[in-house]
């Protein structure tokens, strides 16, 4: 599952010192003192290896991360997190979706073709940006062109040159005052006619003997016409058009060839993919006969992470220098039931602990984007100012603890089922409150929680 990077840091990742890394990390995740520790640790290992020598940087390879831990304690938010302080291109996959090469099903050289799209994609972004203004003014000079034609060339005879540049220096005056126009929106109700280019054939997957990628190349090489896409004329409001010809001008701006081997080399010396679920693919005592989706995908698994190059449709890409942070519960496996070269190939393992009652209270408040602060911003949008009281917070950490205890354990994702079934209520009936002040205190939670958590067999089909 791709996961996008919005967010950007005032410090530059290269600046960051462990302490800081895990300082930021804490704005968001709630304790794994260990996990942040280590993860902080392998970036700030990436800039340190960034200034060595080139011969020896090569050999210097990442030190991947095995997370332990029970489901909901934060170990993919520490991932993503981490990412997105590096602004490195991050991919997180779950083990249990891939198959045994020659059955049908994902391969895992796939997970290192979707971190390269999501490279492209960010260099892109950032070349967009670069050439966003440029792109911007030749828009809006087609905009012009549309509105008022430019003049045809002046004849060899017949006019005098003065009055013929007379004529032209009132067309200039005139497209002057167009542009004003267009920049003070005073033509926006106004339409003109462009000549819009279609999205191309539409993609599509044929899951065969070999890769996408292969097949994806192989017909564009075959029939290079038709992926070029069409144009055709419509009729666009003036802001429409010049969006659309701005994003237009922005393509024949950015050079796609060296975005792709930016990306390539973004994606090689800094990419991270976090492989959830990886204990689904361990091998339990006893196992007999094939197994596809386990110790089959462990083999296939091991030179992605050991270091090979995977083709893509952008280029040859390396894998020596991504960094590997696996995740898994273990519940029922261990991670010596790993075949033994890929537990090699994690020489860093943290276990993260279980989340109790003081943990709950901490994540309803504390982080940036706390439960408790979503829910008061999600209902001022409807005009009620939501509070809770310090020991409305602590009961509802007590239920969440409670109901965890009780049945599965999930961790933090509990809080999440428990505030909705507390504030069911009001977000149903926000918009026709009179009173657009709500207090939640001890006594609510209790009326809106003590039946369900109270009914064992309710509880595990509510909360």
């Amino acid at each position: 599952m791709p996961i996008y990077l919005p967010e950007t840091t005032s410090t530059t990742a290269e600046s960051l010192t462990p302490r800081q890394i895990v300082a930021e990390l804490d704005k968001y995740v709630v304790g794994q003192a260990l996990a942040k520790r280590a993860v902080a640790i392998a970036l700030r290992n990436r800039t340190r290896r960034q200034k060595l020598p080139a011969d020896l940087a090569e050999e210097v390879a990442p030190k991947n991360i095995l997370m332990i831990g029970p489901t909901g304690v934060g170990k993919t938010e520490i991932a993503r997190r981490l990412a997105r302080l590096a602004q490195s291109p991050f991919l997180k996959v779950e083990a249990s979706k891939f198959t045994e090469v020659g059955y049908v099903g994902r391969d895992v050289e796939s997970m290192v073709r979707d971190l390269v799209e999501l490279g492209v994609e960010m260099v892109r972004e950032e070349r967009r940006t670069e050439v966003r203004e440029k792109a911007r003014q030749a828009a809006e000079e087609r905009v012009l062109d549309l509105l008022l034609p430019p003049l045809p060339p002046p004849p060899d005879y017949g006019a005098e040159p003065s009055a013929a540049g007379s004529v032209r220096e009132q067309a200039q005056r005139t497209r002057e005052k167009l542009r004003e126009q267009l920049r003070s929106g005073r033509l926006d109700q106004k339409q003109v006619e462009v000549e819009v280019r279609e999205k191309a054939f539409p993609s599509f997957e044929i899951i065969a003997g070999s890769s996408v990628e292969e097949i994806d190349i192989n017909v564009k090489d075959m029939l290079p016409g038709l992926f070029q896409g069409r144009t055709r004329k419509r009729k666009l409001r003036v802001p429409d058009a010049l969006e659309a010809l701005a994003q237009e001008e922005e393509q024949k701006l950015i050079d796609m060839e060296t975005v792709a081997r930016a990306a390539i080399d973004r994606v090689q010396q800094s990419g991270i993919i976090f492989v959830d679920e990886i204990d689904k693919i361990a091998g339990r005592e006893g196992g007999h006969g094939p197994d596809v989706s386990r110790e089959g995908v462990q083999r296939d698994i091991l030179p992605i992470i050991e270091g090979t190059t995977v083709n893509t449709k952008h280029g040859m890409v390396r894998t020596d220098h991504i960094l590997f942070i696996a995740a898994g519960a273990f519940h029922v496996s261990k991670p010596s039931d790993l075949i033994p070269e890929l537990q090699g190939r994690f020489p860093i393992r943290v276990e993260l602990e279980a989340l109790g009652r003081e943990d709950f209270v901490r994540i309803l408040t504390e982080p940036k984007s706390a439960l408790v602060k979503q829910y008061m911003a999600l209902l001022s949008t409807e005009g009620v100012e939501l509070t809770f009281t310090p020991g409305a917070i602590e009961r509802i950490a007590d239920y969440a603890t409670m109901v965890n205890e009780r049945t599965e354990n999930i961790g933090a994702r509990r809080l999440h089922t428990v505030m909705e079934k507390l504030l069911d209520e009001v977000s149903f009936d926000a918009p026709d409150l009179r009173e657009r002040a709500v207090t939640i205190d001890e006594a609510y939670v209790d009326r809106m929680l003590a039946d369900v958590v109270r009914n064992e067999d309710l509880s595990r089909y509510v909360l």
